[in-house]
């Protein structure tokens, strides 16, 4: 790259040094100046430079104030570099937790009851169409901003559209928004949850004869918008809500295409602002003033750092340097009866389940009986009561209690059996005449993100298949991002794990949003593989599975819905011992006593919703 051909237009997006930051308060604040040499980060010619420059750094002050004033500042461990904050890309907490402050949707999650709530929709109407089709309708409010933070000056404008006008949130800017997600081109992991809207199934997959103009979606004005659904889905506003429905400045996304989530390019609406991203690093959020309700949000920064071992996270909780944490596996039994750590020690269900996943088209997990075999060796209780130790539930099938049309905790589902484990898997060695030293020779591997917890828990799982099975496994950790990828479903056969770990947290209360969307093959994730016809799995076919799941989503009769449900989980869990569930997940978390905040059922945390009593954090720090 020639260096010296500088665009006169290079954006400085990512402030890597320490800038003087005070509380984002009201544009029409008097600001003050300072000298700070900082590098940063340009687009020179398309491509990424670091530069180290010295400049004069504008920010707002309060009235009163002085440099030392601390703003009202949350420290808060994501755990690891987020794989993307783009809402039509995203499909994990990490991701989701950021997304979810810097931008609005069309509906939300009471954090406590988990009722779906007006957010940028105000209302919303099901009707049908002359078609029969059935027909939902949001009305919008029209006063929320889009806005632009300069990382730089740490100034916060309104964007302004190609006539100089204010840009506010429109119901185009949704149906851009959804489109985009569905939009092939996108290439979302996360479009088929939206495949409830009219023609989303075949446009997303690119049938013949489909473009994405023929998308049940439509904005009838600047503050309506209407979806046109393939059969009526009372859960349809919480579908909404969710962020690949998210309205999303096309502007910069065409002018910076996929850069445009970066700190100074990208242009957000939520109750905060980007502030800086240095990736593998920290991630750090501002308030945003002109938030429509700012004045409800009381924490004015959120400095996240990406740490993802518990125990160094941990010891900085310990220390004053984090807010909140998750507890540590070896760290619970002494928080439980210290007098201290205990009283700020949180566990309650959480609307999660921890699996283990088949590649079910590569040997030798492509045999059922295989597949049985590891499934009937875990002791799941073991793991519970011996390793986890925060009042997980033992899980024989996917959906959580709570969830509409679960199970209930045991009812269906392969239960821990070392005998029968034992006999499924010999009637295959025999049916392939080889030993079982020779299975071993055939090389299963197994691959967990990393993590401590994750770790302790693998190993007890090697532990058990060695112990009952005899079989050998081969445990491989990977950083989460590059996790993610490698266990998708477009991943090479021969790069996928045969077992691997994943979690799945509810998006809403329906088991529509687990069996169907997880592990359907046809319209779900399934990064299972199940029923695949090629390596590849681009083509499979519908088993029993799927045709309830499917069917299911148009049955009226709620207590038949639940049934059919019911009897897909069996199957799935069962008959094609596709997984193995393991357990329903707890939250684990110690939060000091000056962090007031929430432990949502549904969706992402809301920061935008929690307190801190700042002098109380600062004593307690020694300021």
């Amino acid at each position: 790259m020639n260096c010296k051909k500088r665009s006169r237009q290079a954006l400085i997006f990512l402030v890597l040094a320490s800038l003087l930051l005070v509380a984002c308060t009201q544009p029409w604040q008097e600001s003050v100046e300072r000298v700070e040499t900082v590098v940063v980060t340009e687009i020179v010619e398309g491509e990424i430079i670091e530069v180290v420059k010295t400049v004069i750094v504008e920010v707002l002050a309060t009235p009163g104030a002085t440099e030392e004033e601390i703003p009202v500042t949350l420290n808060w461990n994501i755990g690891t570099d987020p794989p993307t904050i783009d809402p039509g890309l995203a499909t994990d907490t990490p991701s989701l937790d950021v997304i979810g402050n810097l931008f609005v949707s069309l509906t939300r999650f009471h954090p406590t009851t988990g009722e779906v709530e007006p957010y940028l929709a105000t209302s919303w109407s099901s009707d049908f169409d002359d078609e029969g089709n059935p027909v939902w309708t949001f009305k919008l409010r029209n006063d929320i901003a889009w806005v632009h933070y300069d990382p730089l000056t740490g100034k916060v404008t309104q964007v302004m559209d190609e006539e100089g006008s204010p840009r506010f949130v429109s119901a185009l800017d949704v149906e851009y928004g959804v489109k985009r997600t569905i939009d092939p081109a996108t290439a979302s992991d996360y479009a088929y949850v939206l495949y409830v809207i009219k023609d989303a199934a075949p446009i997303n997959q690119g049938e013949d004869g489909y473009t994405i103009d023929n998308l049940g979606v439509k904005a009838l004005d600047g503050n309506s918008i209407q979806f046109t659904l393939e059969y009526d889905a009372a859960y349809f506003p919480a579908i909404a809500g969710l962020w690949v429905a998210n309205p999303v400045p096309h502007w910069t996304i065409e002018e910076w295409e996929n850069k445009w989530t970066e700190a100074g390019l990208i242009n957000t609406n939520g109750p905060y602002m980007l502030e800086s991203w240095i990736h593998g690093g920290e991630l750090n959020l501002v308030k945003n003033p002109m938030w429509i309700e700012a004045d409800q949000v009381q924490i004015e920064r959120v400095e996240g750092v990406m740490i993802g071992d518990e125990s160094t996270a941990f010891a900085l909780y310990e220390s004053n340097e984090l807010d909140t944490v998750t507890v540590p596996l070896r760290e619970i039994d002494r928080i439980k009866t210290d007098p201290v750590l205990g009283q700020e020690f949180f566990n309650t269900p959480a609307a999660c389940t921890m699996y283990i996943g088949y590649t079910n088209n590569k040997p030798p997990l492509d045999d059922v009986r295989v597949r049985r075999a590891f499934t009937q060796a875990i002791d799941r209780q073991s793991l519970v009561d011996n390793i986890l130790k925060g009042g997980e539930i033992p899980a024989t099938s996917f959906a959580p209690p709570g969830t509409f049309g679960a199970p209930l905790p045991g009812e269906v589902g392969l239960h821990y059996d070392p005998e029968a484990a034992r006999t499924s898997l010999q009637e295959y060695l025999d049916e392939k005449n080889i030993s079982i030293d020779e299975f071993n020779d055939l090389g299963i591997n197994s691959m967990f993100f990393t993590g401590e917890s994750v770790e302790y828990l693998s190993a007890a799982l090697q532990q058990m298949w060695q112990d009952t099975l005899g079989v050998e496994v081969e445990f491989e950790n990977q950083e989460w991002k590059v996790y993610l990828d490698t266990i998708s479903s477009s991943t090479p056969l021969e790069d996928m794990p045969n077992i691997w770990g994943l979690a799945w947290c509810a998006d809403y209360a329906d088991e529509n949003n687990w069996v169907h969307e997880v592990f359907n093959a046809l319209q779900g994730r399934n990064n299972l593989r199940r029923n695949c016809l090629d390596p590849t799995c681009e083509e499979v076919f519908a088993s029993e599975f799927d045709e309830l799941t499917t069917a299911a989503a148009l049955e009226k009769d709620p207590t038949k819905r639940a049934e059919m449900y019911r009897e897909a989980e069996r199957i799935l869990s069962e008959e094609e011992a596709a997984y193995a569930p393991l357990f329903h997940a707890t939250y684990v978390i110690v939060t000091k006593p000056w962090l007031q905040r929430n432990y949502p059922l549904l969706s992402g945390i809301d920061i935008y919703n929690w307190k801190i009593d700042m002098q109380a954090k600062l004593t307690a720090q020694g300021k």
